[in-house]
Parts: structure tokens; C-alpha cells; sequence
């Protein structure tokens, strides 16, 4: 049996970066799979297909062959062979991601198939928005990290800012309000605390206060 942990929460609370320092320091592999998805919105972006339209969409993601490999624990995401961890966290393909790919059961289902084989076979760290109630329910350990919207929002600013990207602090909270309602609204897989999930709040936790937080958790 492997050994799994489950991190979930909203857009901006620190999942990735914080999953990705837990399984360093527990030498566990970190999956982030929200970058599946996002690798997902990036091949339909590419491909000019139509996003209103769910059903072009539905018959497009067959084409896409997602998978992950790692190189030195690093995670790599392949999109039909190719390593596009560069392009997955632009604007743009978060939004795509959020309004359009992730809410169709289709693509859902194709992309939890990868999530659950990876999980059975090595002990991992797992973020996104529907791991410990629906990706892994059983996992040994379940995280629900969150913080307020104010707080999520400088940190998406200072991380583009840091990159030489213009943005406005006040758009990029509404952006994560409005992804936050669609997350917890959508009819497959809503974004919730699960129950047996522990609550941190990070909104006044630095980085290293957070893993300890979570460290500590999975040592009890």
C-alpha cells in the first residue's frame, strides 16, 4: 500500500509550493494535478478550439496525451511528448482551466485515471481541488490550506510582478473570487473541505511555518 497525502484549497493558498517542500522533506513524489489540467487548456488553446462549444472540447481532449515523468524529483508534465511546464501558469490558461476544462465531466474522468494510478503506485504528496474527497478519499493524510483573498491576491502579484508582468492587485482579487465560486459551484467535484481534512489557514503563516504545520500534522 502507498502512502498518500492530500492537499486541497483555492486558487492562491500556497498548494503547490508548500506540497512540493512537504514531499521533499518526507522524500515523497509531489503531483501537482492541477498542472494536468492545465496542460489540458494549453492543447486547447493551441489548438484554437472553440470553448463555448463542451463538446468540441470533449472530442479534442481524446487527442491529448498528458502524462508526467520526473527528472531529479522534479515534476514534468508531457503534453504529446513534449515538456510544457513553461507555458502552464500564465493567466490565461489558469482562467481557461477554471471556466472551461475543468468543470466537463470528460475531461475530468480521462485525467483521474492518471491521478489515481500515480497515487497506487508511489507514496505521494497530491494537490488540487478535489483530492481528499474525490481523487484519493482514503489517502493517509488530508490538508485543507486556504487564506483570504486579500492575501492570495498579493502573492499572485508579487510572483507576476517578480516575473516583469503588469497586473492589477485589485482585478487579480476579483479573478480569485470569481474562480473560488466557480470551484466550489461546479456540479462535478466541487471544491469543499473534506471532512476528516485538517483546516490551515495561512494567511499569517510564512512558507516554512506552513510545511512544520503540515509536517507535524502527518506525524501525529
Amino acid at each position: 500500500m502507498s502512502y498518500n497525502i492530500a492537499i486541497d484549497g483555492p486558487a492562491g493558498a500556497g498548494k503547490s509550493t508548500i506540497a512540493r517542500a512537504v514531499a521533499e522533506r518526507m522524500r515523497l513524489i509531489y503531483v501537482d494535478t492541477g498542472a494536468l489540467y492545465r496542460a489540458m487548456s494549453l492543447f486547447m488553446l493551441r489548438e484554437g478550439v472553440d470553448l463555448q462549444d463542451g463538446e468540441a472540447v470533449i472530442r479534442k481532449c481524446r487527442e491529448a496525451d498528458i502524462t508526467i515523468r520526473y527528472e531529479e524529483g522534479v515534476q514534468v508534465v508531457l503534453l504529446n511528448g513534449e515538456n510544457v511546464n513553461e507555458y502552464l501558469r500564465t493567466e490565461e490558461v489558469g482562467h481557461v482551466t477554471s471556466t472551461y476544462v475543468s468543470v466537463i465531466p470528460e475531461v475530468r474522468e480521462k485525467l483521474l485515471e492518471l491521478q489515481k494510478r500515480l497515487a497506487a503506485e508511489s507514496d505521494c504528496v497530491m494537490d488540487g481541488r478535489d483530492i481528499g474527497t474525490c481523487v484519493l478519499p482514503h489517502a493517509d493524510r488530508k490538508i485543507y490550506l486556504t487564506a483570504s483573498s486579500e492575501v492570495r491576491a498579493r502573492r499572485r502579484y508579487n510572483e507576476l510582478a517578480a516575473r516583469g508582468e503588469e497586473c492589477e492587485l485589485e482585478k487579480l482579487q476579483r479573478d480569485i473570487e470569481e474562480r473560488d465560486y466557480r470551484d466550489m459551484h461546479r456540479e462535478i467535484s466541487p471544491l469543499r473541505q473534506a471532512e476528516d481534512a485538517v483546516l490551515v489557514d495561512t494567511s499569517d503563516m510564512t512558507v516554512d511555518e506552513v510545511v512544520e504545520r503540515i509536517l507535524a500534522i502527518c506525524k501525529r
